[in-house]
């Protein structure tokens, strides 16, 4: 019985619970944590088509068990009344079907359970996780093709204090020459996390570019120069820091620019850690 159960409503329930955790993130303007904003109200309408679907399949009569129908098709023979060719292939059929395993009954239900648990837990218990440095370190800062081949903001005359991790990551990669970034201040926030090049002297200031939702998402991030910086900081730590941009004074890093900090402060992470 709590197979047959298990077997009907855990498709609905886990569709449930992906509704639930979609309306709730967006209510809670937090559904940009896992996808790009041009895609909120796509998939808010989704939800909600979603859970037109599951009404639908809660209001629907479940079908008859195949073995309910075999065992009604076989019961006029039982009582000794005529049989058609319809009930003795019924019967026989009813006949032919190995009887289930209990231990492999339970095991099912135990799985379904389990899957049910677990989804609700990480979808409606957990707080929404971001990515962090060990992401990073996977998949390589500032190697995405696609996401620094972009044009990038103007330096001269534009407002720097706009721009983000990204866009000068965009302009260091874009003009090697650190001519170009004379005079001008840089301002950026984003997690700590180390260089692999020169993980003792380095590390990044880094973010995530999410182009459509978070499993794509692409680190970039400002080296920073600052020997012995594992003392200060914690990767996955959030600072704000200012400075300039210099050529490399370590010469140990294949980056012939990074960033002199003046400035380093621990801060809050943002209620949006990502760009785009």
């Amino acid at each position: 019985m709590l197979e047959r159960l298990i077997a009907r409503w855990q498709g609905i329930l886990l569709a449930l619970i992906g509704i639930v955790a979609t309306v709730w993130l967006a209510a809670t303007d937090r559904l940009g944590l896992y996808i790009h904003p041009r895609y909120f109200w796509f998939t808010v309408i989704m939800a909600a088509i979603a859970a037109v679907f599951v009404v639908v399949a809660f209001a629907m009569t479940p079908l008859r068990e195949p073995a309910d129908e075999a065992t009604d098709a076989a019961a006029p023979a039982e009582r000794g009344q005529p049989d058609d060719h319809d009930h003795e292939h019924a019967h026989d059929h009813a006949h032919d079907e190995a009887p289930r395993s209990p231990v492999r009954g339970s095991l099912r239900v135990a799985l379904a359970a389990t899957i049910l648990v677990g989804a609700a837990a990480s979808l409606l218990v957990l707080p929404p996780a971001t990515l962090t440095s060990a992401t990073a370190s996977q998949r390589s800062i500032n190697s995405s093709g696609a996401t620094l081949e972009q044009s990038g903001p103007a330096l001269v005359g534009g407002d720097t204090s706009q721009f983000t991790v990204k866009d000068w990551a965009l302009l260091l990669r874009q003009n090697p020459d650190a001519e170009y970034f004379a005079d001008q201040a840089i301002q950026v926030t984003g997690f700590v996390t180390e260089s692999p090049d020169d993980p003792d002297n380095v590390f990044y200031v880094a973010r995530f570019v999410v182009t459509c939702c978070a499993v794509d998402a692409q680190p970039v991030g400002v080296p920073v120069y600052l020997p012995g910086w594992a003392e200060r900081f914690e990767p996955d730590e959030w600072v704000a820091a200012s400075g300039a941009i210099v050529p490399n004074p370590a010469g140990s890093s294949a980056l012939p620019l990074l960033m002199e900090p003046t400035d380093l402060t621990v801060i809050e992470q943002p209620d949006q850690p990502y760009v785009f």
